[in-house]
């Protein structure tokens, strides 16, 4: 053990150390791009960055079809740790490791400028150390917690997403998998029916959200509280509204509950069985230049829950041979909980974030975790510090606590879903994890994580758990075509090249972790699609002072026409690109030149 320790420890600073140390002309993002001096830092990590894309396939912004594909394999192992006693639901003692995988088709159509179809397409594989069991603070988010369940393709989500605008004015959107749209108008109504995951869009952090490039602890990428409607995979069908305003959004989910704890059948029945989320969303710069994102979460779950106290009563009186939560007649009870998330960028490259979780405790954990009350204080950056403006790294503390019921019922013997050491001495448990992800190529990353677990399952009597691992990740996409699926025209791409050689585009800056993250799967494998840099709009008057003609005029000295021309500048030129939701909220915002 001592030696498998030492050497995950030297690969672990020998790796981390030419990260750090690597020369900016042999670094995945390739030379600098020289810059004459009156462009500023964020155009050269832009045009450093298009150089070398974050994906292995071209993208294209004009495309009304999307599809693309992504591969996440995790890695990981730990030591033997003390225990005198385990149960039927413990994570072994033994030393063992265990890889798992998650391939994921995204495809989706813009049918309008207010209308889009998305479908998405998983395969999952592997496993996790001790099979997902005995952690509240499971070590590997793509892990589901049901080793029988099918390793046939599913569909993980198919959903029709509309826009309602409220207003004319429009803002700057990336496109990813989950929204096609170029831009939106700055106060609409969102609305989204089908299959997808809760989480998708509700305890959205910028810094901890996503484990293909971040953390991959349960409790780290989600709050832990939080017990989301969702089957085994992390899936529910739902419908969902949200209302966005320049500085405030807010949003409502009514979603299906499994029929049984941890189940991949969904209850159809809303009268017996559903979940209603809310969730408001708060911007702004409560530092100066540094707009603080905070949300408030609020959810109640109706389902066929048990009762702790209730379980634990029947086995005193006994009725059952052990405490047993799932012992009851069919039932409708309620569970309701509360959260509050806020991320706090410092400077452009990194950030700061906190989360609080509760509920109530006196319900069996049912969807996602056995974690009632959570508190989460981490950092996150970005490498542009280093000359690695791809690469990431990140810091995070995490604490969870069980209620009095749930901790008695473990005492007891009783057996929760992922939890049931068989006896309990009950100590918060306590998680550190920190990660650094290494831009390969292109769309390659590879990522060293580490994380030290003390008290195991709430259980002082164990552990501590220390838990290494190794991620790689493949961000692929080809999606090429113009708005009717052709390839550009030339005209098009003259343009472009015409438009660069007069500065008459300005470009945005890259987000500090050249990520947007909207976060997928189970319980959410999250979902980073690459930004793309695009073309920034430049102004009306400044393209006509330096070519000496409007866009709508035909300039056949350079082959260019009007379509060309409007591939590239917006009517709206000279406005303020905005930052989109879950861009960085860090990065500046372009300038019109």
């Amino acid at each position: 053990m001592k030696r498998r320790l030492f050497q995950f420890g030297i690969m672990f600073f020998v790796l981390l150390g030419v990260c750090l140390i690597a020369p900016r002309g042999v670094s995945a993002q390739g030379a600098a791009v020289e810059q004459s001096p009156a462009q500023t830092a964020p155009e050269q990590q832009d045009e450093s960055s298009a150089q070398d894309p974050a994906t292995i396939f071209p993208h294209s912004e004009s495309s009304r079809f999307w599809i693309s594909g992504q591969a996440n394999f995790i890695s990981q192992w730990h030591p033997a740790f003390h225990s005198p006693y385990l149960g039927l639901n413990s994570l072994s003692p033994e030393a063992q490791d265990a890889t798992s995988r998650v391939l994921t088709l995204l495809t989706g159509v813009q049918v309008s400028g207010t209308t889009e179809f998305l479908c998405d397409v998983q395969e999952t594989g592997g496993h996790g150390i001790g099979e997902a069991l005995g952690l509240a603070g499971f070590t590997n988010l793509d892990v589901v917690r049901n080793p029988l369940l099918s390793k046939a393709p599913y569909v993980a989500r198919l959903m029709w997403h509309q826009i309602i605008p409220l207003s004319a004015e429009k803002t700057p959107s990336e496109r990813t998998p989950l929204s096609l749209f170029k831009e939106l108008p700055t106060r609409r109504l969102e609305i989204r029916f089908g299959k997808f995951s809760v989480v998708d869009f509700f305890d959205l952090n910028t810094y901890g959200t996503d484990n293909n490039f971040q953390f991959m602890n349960w409790t780290d990428d989600n709050n832990g509280a939080y017990d989301y409607a969702a089957d085994t995979r992390g899936f529910t069908y739902a419908a969902m509204i949200e209302y966005d305003d320049r500085r405030w959004a807010v949003r409502f989910a009514e979603a299906l509950m499994p029929k049984v704890a941890n189940g991949i059948n969904l209850d159809a029945d809303l009268g017996r069985a559903r979940a209603e989320n809310v969730e408001f969303e708060l911007h702004h710069s409560f530092v100066p230049k540094r707009e603080t994102v905070l949300r408030v979460l609020g959810y109640a779950n109706h389902a066929n829950m048990g009762i702790y106290s209730v379980a634990i009563a029947n086995f005193l009186a006994g009725r059952t041979a052990a405490p047993d939560i799932t012992a009851h007649r069919l039932q409708t009870t309620t569970k309701y909980g509360f959260g509050v998330n806020v991320e706090q960028p410092l400077a452009d490259w990194m950030g700061v974030f906190a989360r609080w979780g509760w509920n109530e405790g006196k319900h069996e954990s049912y969807a996602y975790t056995e974690v009632d009350e959570t508190v989460q204080l981490g950092a996150g950056a970005n490498g542009s510090k280093w000359g690695r403006k791809l690469d990431r790294a990140g810091l995070a503390f995490i604490s969870n606590r069980i209620s009095r019921d749930h901790q008695e019922y473990l005492r007891l013997g009783g057996l929760g879903f992922l939890l049931g050491d068989g006896n309990l001495s009950y100590g918060r448990e306590n998680i550190v994890e920190t990660y650094y992800t290494l831009h390969i190529w292109r769309g390659v990353f590879t990522s060293l994580d580490a994380q030290y677990v003390d008290h195991p399952g709430y259980n002082r009597d164990r552990g501590p758990v220390f838990a290494p691992a190794l991620r790689l990740h493949l961000e692929f996409e080809r999606n090429e075509g113009d708005s009717h699926g052709h390839q550009r025209s030339e005209r098009t791409n003259a343009a472009m090249a015409l438009a660069v050689a007069s500065g008459c585009s300005g470009t945005s800056a890259w987000p500090a972790f050249g990520i947007t993250t909207t976060v997928t799967r189970s319980p959410r494998a999250a979902f980073s699609t690459p930004l793309n840099l695009g073309w920034a709009t430049a102004s009306y008057s400044a393209c006509k002072s330096r070519m000496g003609a409007t866009p709508q005029e035909n300039h056949s000295s350079t082959g260019v026409d009007a379509e060309a021309w409007f591939s590239i500048f917006s009517v709206s030129a000279c406005q303020p690109v905005s930052q989109t939701c879950g861009s960085w909220p860090g990065a500046k915002k372009a300038s019109c030149k």
